[in-house]
């Protein structure tokens, strides 16, 4: 199942790829690493490397989305979504996988 981009994030995503001019070979790569204040932090960026071996890729109304295999164990089932609200503006994960998270959005621990 791995990761799903709501058509909002995914669409703000595009608009930062053609505002920046990328390749049209770029794409987005979501994961996780160790850090943040509680465990797990959440990193995306823009890349050209894939590896077949290593890496997961789909497509989410029409972005180009890669999970290297490691993350996805604990983004399988998790939204990235984008919030451009008067109180918050920016990009937002919701993760089943959640035992507890911190104030500021950015990481979790399982």
């Amino acid at each position: 199942m791995a990761i799903m981009v709501t058509e909002k994030a995914a669409t703000e995503v595009k608009r930062m790829m053609e505002e920046q001019k990328f390749e049209p070979d770029t794409f987005l790569r979501v994961a996780i690493a160790a850090g943040g204040c509680s465990g797990f932090e959440y990193k995306f960026a823009f890349d050209k490397q894939y590896d077949a071996d290593a890496d997961l890729k789909m497509e989410h109304f029409g972005l180009p989305v890669v999970v290297d295999k490691k993350s996805d164990l604990y983004l399988d089932g998790a939204t990235l979504d984008f919030s451009d609200d008067i109180n918050a503006r920016g990009f937002r994960f919701s993760n089943p996988h959640e035992a507890k998270g911190c104030g500021c959005g950015k990481s979790f621990s399982v």
